[in-house]
């Protein structure tokens, strides 16, 4: 299958995928939707892979095509379980729960050495210049050479909630955190918030199936359904939902009151 078509006169583009999550068909469609070419340059945020059934396939391809991809929080739970060579029971069920039984599934319950090593070499961030890609996000009250995959694959609300921008002069794009679930997002909308994007539109979830990559040159959106199909393509201004930090930090202080 020839995922990346040749080269044309187009400019090259930046494109990002959020959380795919063992979706194997439904990425292959959108990447028929993008068709990418060789001048393209195609970046993933993490989470290829677990509770999709295609978990393998989806590592495999973007391996083989030597696309650009962070690690996300659940190739950290993988590489917790194998990357060690100890296998501890209480973090094998833990990520077996978290949808880590289908990963095992399309492996065949035998994980290729040749992928959990490219999957330890997966960086936590990518620093586009313009752009700062990391899979969920990063602490605003944590000095960032201090941080570590505890932040950059896991972080949630405390980055959400804040209500400055983490950097000035760029815009971060994260996955991990479904958007829907983020106050006044709808099922498949981008969330947008001081100084960050999330694109993880729940490719999974019955929510929403909608499994996302944005243009970062042309400003563009493309999506695929992993439930009925759909492809859809639209500006980004069309896409976005904006989120007030203020909300999130209220909902947080409740939770830990």
């Amino acid at each position: 299958m020839h995922i990346v078509k040749p080269a044309s006169m187009t400019k090259n583009r930046r494109i990002v995928i959020g959380d795919v999550h063992g979706h194997y068909d439904t990425l292959i469609a959108l990447l028929d939707a993008v068709s990418p070419t060789s001048k393209d340059e195609i970046y993933f945020l993490g989470d290829l892979i677990d509770r999709g059934p295609k978990s393998a396939q989806v590592v495999d391809l973007v391996m083989r095509n030597k696309f650009h991809c962070l690690r996300g929080n659940h190739e950290e739970m993988l590489l917790d379980v194998v990357g060690t060579g100890e296998v501890s029971v209480d973090l094998y069920q833990s990520w077996l729960y978290s949808g880590g039984h289908a990963t095992v599934d399309s492996y065949d319950s035998k994980i290729p050495q040749e992928h959990i090593d490219w999957i330890k070499g997966l960086p936590l961030y990518l620093d586009l210049g313009d752009y700062w890609l990391v899979h969920a996000g990063v602490d605003p009250n944590v000095p960032l050479a201090q941080q570590s995959a505890e932040q950059f694959c896991w972080i949630r609300e405390d980055f959400h909630g804040n209500d400055q921008a983490i950097f000035k002069n760029k815009l971060i794009i994260t996955g991990h955190t479904i958007t829907f679930t983020l106050p006044g997002v709808k099922p498949g909308q981008i969330a947008a918030g001081k100084g960050w994007l999330d694109i993880e539109t729940g490719a999974y979830h019955h929510n929403s199936g909608w499994m996302t990559a944005i243009d970062l040159n042309q400003h563009k959106v493309y999506q695929a359904n992993s439930f009925d199909g759909r492809i859809r393509i639209m500006p980004l201004s069309k896409a976005i939902a904006k989120v007030e930090s203020a909300k999130i930090a209220s909902r947080r202080m409740r939770k830990r009151a």
